[in-house]
């Protein structure tokens, strides 16, 4: 581990799909910071729709204009992954009113586990603060395209729709 650097700051997330809402997040981080580091968290608890590569995959696509942004996996806590990168900013993006609370309960406790880690937290501009990854996977099913691509990065309306297609397997003759 290296000296923490304060001009690099650590965005974890499970981003499972990314949002415009993330996308938001990152290119406006990403011109606070010299270096932005994307974290993909890795949870063998749950079945995300995206595994970890795909992931990185869909974010590399979305942030390609942003040449300071660098995507990495991680298992464990976020806190401990922002060490692990040598920095000492850990941005978190949040929903006005569904995630204060709890986001405020986990940067109580990552200041316990780490008083070095300072939390920003940033709301998504505008039409995209309320947007989650699981109000994506709720309407996807009946959204068209068009209507995804108003929460969703272009890239990603495609591989939602071809995941979609591949958990439901070939149609019924």
């Amino acid at each position: 581990m290296s000296e923490p650097n304060p001009r690099v700051a650590v965005y974890p997330g499970s981003f499972d799909p990314v949002t415009l809402g993330h996308l938001n997040v990152m290119e406006r981080a990403s011109r606070l910071f010299d270096r932005l580091i994307v974290g993909i968290g890795v949870n063998i608890h749950k079945d995300p729709m995206f595994d970890a590569e795909e992931r990185i995959e869909l974010i590399r696509r979305a942030t390609e204009g942003l040449s300071n942004v660098e995507i990495r996996p991680f298992r464990g806590l976020a806190v401990n992954f922002v060490r692990e990168c040598g920095a000492r900013v850990m941005i978190r993006g949040v929903r006005p009113i569904t995630d204060i609370a709890a986001e405020f309960t986990m940067m109580m406790a990552n200041r316990r586990l780490a008083p070095d880690v300072e939390t920003l937290f940033m709301i998504a501009d505008g039409e995209l603060a309320h947007v989650a990854s699981s109000l994506i996977k709720e309407i996807a099913p009946v959204a068209s395209d068009a209507e995804l691509s108003r929460f969703l990065p272009p890239a990603v309306v495609g591989a939602v729709r071809a995941k979609m297609a591949q958990r439901r397997g070939p149609p019924a003759c």
